[in-house]
């Protein structure tokens, strides 16, 4: 229902800490109508160019302040994700992608109160470094 805004347009590009390239980087909305605390979220799960990223490698943040590691983020119940609002979801590769497209799919997994089964928003986008 919300997978077209899985994957934003804006945001993928390479990740940049102290002038090293340290991963990449990509925006995402919440794929729900309403907030959740992080600890809601699931899984999340991305591939590209048809290779699934190790959960280890990803990061997910609010505010770019705070980065929270998947299993961190089961028991993080202090920062919600709202509706509408932009969370930037990293990958740790030395190096980053290289230049040219890459085919991205970005799956968030999350869990409500009143369904009993998590569900999931489906994002797939040709993205390219330049």
């Amino acid at each position: 229902m919300f997978d077209n805004y899985v994957l934003s347009e804006n945001g993928f590009k390479n990740r940049e800490e102290n002038g090293k390239i340290v991963g990449y980087e990509m925006k995402t909305l919440i794929p729900y109508y309403r907030g959740i605390p992080l600890s809601m979220i699931h899984d999340v799960k991305i591939s590209v160019d048809g290779q699934e990223i190790d959960k280890k490698d990803i990061l997910f943040t609010l505010d770019n302040e705070y980065f929270f590691t998947l299993d961190e983020m089961e028991t993080v119940t202090s920062f919600k994700w709202e509706y509408g609002t932009e969370a930037t979801v990293i990958v740790k590769k030395d190096g980053g992608l290289t230049k040219g497209k890459h085919e991205i799919r970005l799956e968030i997994v999350i869990r409500v109160s009143y369904i009993p089964v998590p569900f999931e928003g489906i994002g797939e986008r040709v993205f390219e470094i330049v």
